[in-house]
């Protein structure tokens, strides 16, 4: 049963990581009719509706505690204000640069996300992560040209980056509140950053989409956003953070691929370089999760004399082999006191990672 639960799991990370590549494709198509702030608006408004009504048959069997409480709205807060100006960013990139380049500069997520998380909550990063961090960081830098005769900027790639660094800072305000409700999470973040962008977009005075416009929208929002975000969170639960954010590191990938079947792109010699520099990054990273979950279990004998008798103890526990250097992955520390005629050990590694 374990086993079919981790497969499940795997299969709900890939599943979201595909429906998430369908955006930029089909977006740089509607863009044609829709304007960026209301397509960014439609895009979520469709997820946090559709996943809404999804909710409307599991409220009920929902456990009071996994709701979200007074504690987590600062996080909420700037998980819906980030959510409102990342899709802008990334339609105006769309609209002016190329759906191929937006959709391999999606793993620039990766990069933002793992810096804020170490510069503002100071999280460890590995070896291997800074490593796929230059990598990545390597191919944003090339995809930011055109290269096509010349290093000419492309200004569609850094709106690309700004969504991506928006989006990195709203992961971690979303990490925060990850063990609450996922209905909960996906409708109000589609709701009210779509209802956000809704505004501005009439404030800008952007020409209202015909309602066939607006349902294709709203659909591919519900797809692309609110069932990806979805099965996401579902996935995490399973594989936890790090596995699922290397599964859903294929999402660029795909999406570079279909924008080559549905727009119809030219593929410049400056784009293959690129992929090459963020495939090795992406590889990285999966190396990276993998021994970051990989574990060994250790036994410890540990004896103590008290009271003229003389006590052994025989101690098994398992710990993640992740950011610890060679010596500490097999010495360690351990504190052992008596307590009420019990030897209790207490061993304890921090390994948080984003």
């Amino acid at each position: 049963m374990r086993k079919k639960e981790k497969l499940l799991s795997v299969f709900l990370a890939i599943l979201a990581a595909v429906f998430y590549a369908i955006n930029t494709p089909f977006s740089k198509i509607l863009l044609d009719k829709v304007s960026p702030t209301f397509m960014a608006a439609f895009l979520y408004l469709g997820a946090g509706i559709g996943v809404g009504a999804m909710y409307l048959f599991q409220y009920k069997n929902e456990k009071v505690e996994e709701r979200i409480g007074r504690q987590d709205w600062l996080y909420v807060l700037g998980m819906i204000v980030l959510d409102i100006a990342a899709p802008i960013f990334l339609m105006i990139g769309i609209r002016i640069g190329t759906a191929s380049n937006a959709s391999l500069l999606g793993n620039f997520e990766i990069v933002a996300t793992t810096l804020i998380a170490l510069l503002l909550f100071k999280e460890t990063v590995t070896k291997r992560l800074w490593i796929s961090i230059g990598f990545i960081t390597l191919s944003s830098i090339l995809l930011t040209f055109d290269g096509q005769g010349s290093f000419q900027f492309s200004l569609g790639s850094l709106f690309v980056i700004l969504a991506t660094s928006c989006w990195g800072l709203e992961n971690n305000c979303t990490r925060k509140i990850s063990d609450k409700s996922t209905y909960q999470i996906v409708c109000l973040k589609g709701i009210f950053s779509g209802g956000g962008s809704f505004f501005i977009a009439l404030f800008l005075k952007e020409a209202i989409p015909d309602i066939k416009e607006i349902l294709a929208v709203m659909l591919l929002g519900f797809v692309s956003y609110g069932l990806s975000i979805f099965f996401y969170i579902r996935a995490q639960r399973g594989l936890g953070a790090a596995k699922t954010s290397a599964y859903y590191a294929i999402a660029p990938f795909v999406g570079a691929i279909l924008s080559f079947v549905f727009n119809s792109e030219f593929l410049t010699p400056m784009y293959f370089i690129s992929l090459i520099f963020m495939v090795i990054g992406t590889v990285y990273i999966v190396r990276d999760t993998i021994i970051k979950n990989h574990t060994h279990i250790h036994t410890h004998v540990i004896t103590h004399t008290h009271n003229g008798s003389t006590h052994t103890h025989v101690i098994t526990h398992e710990h993640p082999h992740d950011h610890f250097t060679d010596e500490e992955k097999h010495f360690h520390k351990h504190n052992d006191f008596l307590k009420s005629d019990i030897h209790r050990l207490e061993h304890e590694k921090n390994s948080n990672y984003f």
